[in-house]
């Protein structure tokens, strides 16, 4: 394979029972990064004194669902099927990651973190240490007192909202309670995240305006400053992470558009404020992913698990195409173990 590519990582929501197993049967190499993550996470605290013993292949696998869907277990399942997708993907067209041309790599949300991996500015382990902190931590705080407070932390879907209606909907509903713009998914497409009294009282004002509110089945408030003491203890975690320069444009979910060095500081020094500004400032992927179709015309590649991203760039842009590939396109002799 030698046409450049533009990869797209999908987030929390992604994940479904059975993810990654075509790619685990299909590609030696995707065998191995489960079997590395496995390993790893076998020595991690966060993931540890969760885990309820299960290997991640196996809850990736078989469930249970419960489990999976859980923000500190979702987290680093997903970002493990979308890297074992990458590497398998590669090796079924003959290439490897350092070989492959890439003109711009991005991801929504903990998608962000595989795109930092796929374009070589943070190792696997390092990354999967990360998402795997990341989740524990975010459950920690939709879990702590401050979060209860309001009834707890949850986010809601606007649809058919412009920014301004959204921001117009959180400042009529807030109260003295939390509730921001959290996502920006698609034009029209706009989540709200605070305590879950703010979002009750969301969603008839939003509908009294003509838009349509759905409560959305979270852990918590993501994105919105609910997340701050999950936001204190990442930071903490990637002052001590090597984080290199990118081999090719990573989007920021935080500013939506590429990583690019604030004055004073390192590129990779800037890319460790990003990822932590991440957990409590709005998700900008609609900018993203606009940015990338104006700016990009190679071949746009989704990685597992599903094909949400695609559903949302033909939103953003219809004249891109993104090939999805929760499973290999073709099928494929598996590789030796």
């Amino acid at each position: 394979m030698t046409s450049s590519l533009t990869i797209l990582c999908p987030g929390q929501g992604a994940q479904a029972i059975g993810m990654g197993k075509a790619w685990f049967d299909a590609s030696a190499e995707a065998r191995a990064t489960f079997a590395d993550a496995d390993a790893l996470l076998g020595a991690h605290p966060a993931w540890m004194s969760h885990a309820a013993g299960l290997p991640l292949s196996t809850l990736c696998f078989s469930g249970p669902a419960e489990r999976l869907n859980q923000t500190d277990a979702s987290q680093p399942a997903i970002f493990t099927a979308s890297i074992a997708c990458w590497r398998g993907f590669l090796s079924i067209a003959g290439s490897t990651p350092s070989q492959q041309p890439l003109t711009a790599v991005a991801g929504l949300s903990l998608g962000e973190y595989t795109a930092l991996c796929v374009a070589g500015a943070i190792s696997f382990e390092d990354a999967l240490s990360l998402v795997t902190l990341r989740g524990r931590a975010m459950q920690d705080a939709a879990d702590s007192p401050q979060a209860r407070a309001g009834g707890g932390g949850t986010m809601l879907a606007l649809i058919g909202a412009t920014e301004d209606q959204a921001r117009e909907v959180c400042d009529q509903a807030r109260g003295s309670e939390v509730l921001v713009c959290a996502n920006f998914n698609a034009p029209g497409q706009i989540v709200l995240s605070g305590h879950k009294a703010a979002c009750d009282r969301a969603a008839p004002i939003a509908s009294a305006m003509g838009l349509r509110a759905t409560p959305l089945t979270v852990a918590g408030a993501f994105h919105s400053p609910l997340m701050a003491p999950a936001a204190d203890r990442l930071a903490r975690a990637l002052a001590g992470v090597t984080i290199r320069e990118p081999r090719c444009i990573v989007m920021s979910n935080v500013t939506g558009l590429p990583h690019a060095a604030d004055s004073g500081r390192s590129l990779p020094d800037t890319i460790r404020v990003r990822l932590v500004e991440q957990l409590t400032h709005p998700v900008r992927w609609a900018q993203n992913a606009a940015w990338l179709a104006t700016h990009t015309k190679d071949e746009f590649v989704e990685l597992a698990p599903g094909k949400t991203l695609a559903g949302l760039m033909r939103r953003i842009s219809k004249e891109t195409k993104v090939v999805s590939h929760d499973v290999p396109a073709v099928p494929a002799t598996p590789a030796s173990a």
